[in-house]
């Protein structure tokens, strides 16, 4: 993860010349950059890159949080549990519909789970967990990984699986998620997920950052990436009493797509399609102190009194019954000796 202040410079794809490549006719792009003087590749500050820049190209703003920055993904209308709170949490519209519309199929399509903030009370370490994520236009599971510690609670640890992007030769669920043959080499590139339906046609991609869980040839056309699990997985550290979320790590990557072209001359040397990332993106949280020693004291040491309450219950119930049966026996045994 880079650490350094937005006035850095860096290198990076041209935004809007790979945006462009997969909208504008080729032709036409060609003059485009021609009179613009644009190049494939550009030097840019990290503020510029995030938050915008006017780009001499498409004479507009162009940057990856714009207009992002400020604005929210839609309103949700979800269940409240009131008269099933198994449903609790899950959303039943997004943007007042029931379905997405980025997709040629209805399994894609479909808005499952919740929006991982919470989930339902007494959650199994057996089931998955669903989510819908506006990020990547499409709804995902989580499975169960290990039960971790959080400041002395414990909390169920649920991963993004590697099928999530897995090619669709592995998970055929994934087949309607397909929709470039070029670029995806017939459907069978995993870990990566063309969200272009949901973008206004630009060729973007999200996956994992450096490519994790992704086919070999993504990390072979760029140097420099190295994934680790430990570092680059996604995951949600989920409360089994409650079902809220205590702690995520929701980490992506930002790619872009160019090509080869016999009209485009930043892109005649281009022999084959690459995904190239931009930017990858780390967004964590976690309970704080104060309310992990609320929840600790109203609802662990209360949970932890009910179930002792109940141990004595059982305990003293048991002497009971023990004593009635002794002074039942020994009641037996003086009438036997009377008659």
């Amino acid at each position: 993860m880079s650490v350094g202040p937005e006035e850095d410079n860096v290198t990076s794809l041209n935004l809007a010349v790979a945006g462009a490549y997969s909208i504008v006719p080729e032709q036409l792009l060609e003059i485009m950059i021609k009179l613009s003087k644009s190049s494939l590749f550009q030097h840019r500050t990290v503020k510029e890159l995030l938050w915008g820049y006017t780009d001499p190209m498409l004479k507009g703003t162009v940057g990856l949080f714009a207009p992002y920055n400020g604005t929210y993904d839609g309103y949700y209308t979800v269940y409240t549990g009131k008269n099933n709170i198994s449903k609790v949490g899950i959303i039943d519209r997004w943007k007042g519909n029931r379905i997405l519309d980025f997709w040629d199929d209805k399994y894609c399509n479909m808005i499952n789970g919740t929006d991982a903030s919470s989930f339902h009370p007494f959650v199994d370490k057996k089931e998955a967990l669903y989510f819908f994520s506006s990020d990547i236009c499409r709804s995902v599971s989580a499975g169960f990984k290990e039960s971790k510690d959080l400041k002395g609670i414990e909390v169920y640890r649920y991963t993004l699986l590697p099928s999530t992007l897995a090619a669709p030769n592995d998970n055929p669920d994934n087949a309607c998620f397909c929709k470039n043959l070029k670029t995806t080499k017939n459907c069978t590139l995993a870990g990566v997920l063309d969200i272009s339906s949901c973008q206004g046609g630009k060729p973007i991609y999200i996956s994992l950052p450096h490519f994790l869980y992704g086919s070999p040839s993504l990390r072979e056309n760029v140097l420099g990436l190295n994934p680790n699990e430990d570092h680059h997985y996604t995951f949600l550290d989920v409360e089994p009493t409650t079902g809220f979320t205590f702690r995520f790590a929701k980490r992506i990557q930002v790619n872009m797509m160019y090509g080869p072209s016999k009209y485009i001359t930043v892109l005649k040397k281009v022999k084959d399609y690459t995904i190239f990332p931009i930017v990858w993106l780390n967004e964590t949280a976690a309970l704080d102190d104060e309310t992990a020693d609320m929840f600790k004291t109203e609802l662990i040491s209360r949970i932890e009194m009910l179930d002792l309450t109940q141990k004595a219950l059982l305990g003293t119930g048991v002497s009971i019954f023990v004593l009635c049966l002794i002074a039942y026996t020994v009641d037996r045994s003086f009438r036997n000796r009377i008659f």
